[in-house]
């Protein structure tokens, strides 16, 4: 039996060590910060696609995720007995002007390549009254049913459970266990890579996001709503998660600030019914975005039986079920299907 170390208790790290286990592994996961403590504890939960056209490998690899997600959170949910607060309920975008409701609708087009025939992207007239639709100028929405929500802080507490229950300890720390080891440890672990191989180091990009208790809760199944650069996310739960900023530059990575309360005053003018709704969790972390903006996944570069899965940024929910098989393929099959643009470079292209 093949015996893996995944570093990371990240969305990550836990989900390949979830493919791992199911094809047999012994995993371990180390990670000094518990479950899902650094960037993927975020509040928001939106899993979405990015534009469907200038296709590329990150397009690609999140479509792949998202079109496997609903069969993976089930798989979850089954092996935790533990909600993830996965849903499939698709997004919600206004459309400003008319070039943008050009754009839109020649888009349905392109996403029946894109997507496979799998999902669609449709341009629907506003409702006027309906206060958990955003308004739109031209009084037009895009609505795609790719999209889906999940609860952070659920989801990755019902998958460590699922893993516990499949025999994987979760440790605070660890020397090298079995034949290989995983590295999914956000802006630290990319850090250490780029010094290895002589690229410049980041610093993470900081994100700020709230989640609210409105007053009256959003209708079952409602849409997420993107405008304004805000994502809007209702939970099955009632509450609603809305974020987020994207900060190269901060004072303090781990606290909310004026920023944030900026994000709550466009989520209040998107959505009338959120304008009263209680504050009642705030959240500020660093994320890791790589040098090319895309996932890292493969081999550590000399470093025999290391490899890694980094560098999701914004994206980790919508990748993971995708990254967790291409990474399960790689270290416990030897077939490497990573596209060439989201391989680790080697020293001699940094």
């Amino acid at each position: 039996m093949e015996k893996i170390t995944v570093r990371g208790a990240g969305i990550l790290g836990l989900s390949v060590a979830w493919e791992c286990v199911r094809r047999g592994a012994q995993v371990k996961v180390v990670d000094p910060m518990g479950v899902g403590n650094g960037a993927t504890g975020a509040s928001v939960g939106s899993i979405a696609p990015h534009a469907p056209d200038n296709w590329n490998a990150t397009k690609q690899i999140q479509l792949d995720g998202l079109l496997a997600a609903a069969d993976f959170w089930t798989a979850v949910e089954e092996r935790s007995g533990l909600a993830t607060g996965f849903a499939r309920t698709g997004r919600l975008q206004p459309i400003a002007d008319q070039r943008a409701l050009d754009l839109a609708t020649a888009r349905i087009k392109t996403v029946e390549t894109a997507w496979q025939g799998r999902a669609t992207w449709q341009v629907i007239p506003a409702k006027i009254d309906d206060e958990w639709q955003p308004k739109s100028d031209t009084g037009f929405l895009v609505f795609d049913d790719l999209s889906a929500r999940i609860h952070p802080k659920m989801a990755c507490n019902s998958l460590a459970v699922a893993l516990q229950n499949s025999g994987v300890d979760f440790l605070a720390e660890a020397s090298e266990y079995g034949s290989c080891n995983i590295w999914a440890t956000g802006v630290a672990g990319l850090n250490q890579l780029y010094q290895d191989i002589g690229s410049p180091v980041v610093n993470g990009v900081k994100g700020q996001a709230v989640l609210l208790r409105p007053k009256r809760a959003a209708p079952s199944h409602s849409p997420l709503v993107y405008a304004d650069d805000v994502y809007i996310v209702p939970h099955e739960n009632g509450c609603v998660a809305v974020g987020s900023t994207a900060e190269k530059t901060f004072d303090y990575a781990y606290s909310t600030d004026k920023l944030l309360d900026d994000v709550i005053a466009k989520a209040h003018a998107i959505l009338p019914g959120l304008a009263a709704a209680e504050v009642i969790d705030r959240w500020a972390s660093l994320r890791p975005r790589t040098n090319s903006r895309r996932p890292i996944l493969g081999p550590w570069p000399d470093r025999q039986h290391h490899y890694i899965a980094n560098g999701s940024f914004r994206i980790g929910f919508s990748i993971a079920p995708a990254v967790a098989k291409l990474m399960a393929d790689l270290v416990l099959e030897r077939r490497n299907r990573i596209p060439p643009e989201l391989s680790v470079p080697d020293k001699a292209e940094a």
